[in-house]
């Protein structure tokens, strides 16, 4: 990728875009649109917190990956915007989380642990190859960083959910199914802070982009080059 996509210093507004990296989103977006309809049945079938919680992480991530292919060609000011809509989204999502957890602790019963492990394993072996997928483009700008970190964040959920499967069916309570769903929600708020912070800078860099470019010194500098 070019290297102003990887650094605080961008010379230009708009990047190049990496076919691969659009046929990676192309491929994450089916794989979370089906995954999150097998999760909301899985979920509900089993009664488990934590798989409805990733079913709604599947949603937000098929959104988040649509809304990456739209402004993928367009300039730095639309991609980080774009990133703090979905560092704003997982905050969201975080908290929706807690609320939901909070709930099943005073009122859930224990969920069919099996379900969950099936389900659970599925998940991982979906979102471990759209992170090998994306791998690749992890440190590039605030759209495409958060865009790895929804499929690294999906996968650790994953491995956590096949956990708390074991501990229901070890336990017979619904408290490892509830750890699981916290730490998820605290996963988001985490990345959610880290895509926040950088999509900000980067829309105040692309903001001073403008002035830069008319100030006198840049003219001058142009005229020099004409001459």
């Amino acid at each position: 990728m070019p290297a102003c996509c990887s650094s605080d210093h961008c010379s230009s507004d708009h990047a190049s875009v990496d076919p691969r990296f659009r046929k990676a989103l192309w491929v994450a977006l089916i794989v979370n649109t089906i995954m999150f309809a097998v999760e909301i049945a899985g979920g509900l079938h089993a009664g488990s917190v934590s798989l409805l919680a990733d079913a709604v992480d599947f949603a937000g991530d098929a959104a988040n990956y649509a809304l990456s292919l739209t402004v993928l060609s367009l300039g730095l000011m639309w991609r980080a915007r774009a990133a703090l809509v979905k560092g704003l989204t997982m905050g969201g999502y975080g908290l929706f989380v807690l609320g939901k957890s909070a709930w099943a602790a005073l009122y859930g019963v224990a969920p069919e642990p099996y379900t969950m492990g099936i389900i659970g394993l599925l998940a991982l072996s979906a979102n471990l190859s759209v992170a090998l997928m994306l791998y690749t483009f992890r440190d590039g700008d605030a759209n495409m960083r958060s865009v790895w970190l929804c499929s690294r964040n999906d996968a650790i959920v994953n491995l956590t959910i096949i956990i708390a499967a074991l501990g229901v069916l070890g336990s017979g309570t619904r408290w490892p199914d509830l750890i699981v769903a916290v730490m998820i929600s605290s996963l988001a708020l985490t990345s959610a802070f880290t895509v926040v912070r950088q999509a900000r800078k980067e829309i105040a860099m692309a903001m001073t982009l403008p002035v830069a470019m008319s100030a006198p010194e840049y003219g001058n500098k142009q005229s020099q080059a004409d001459i």
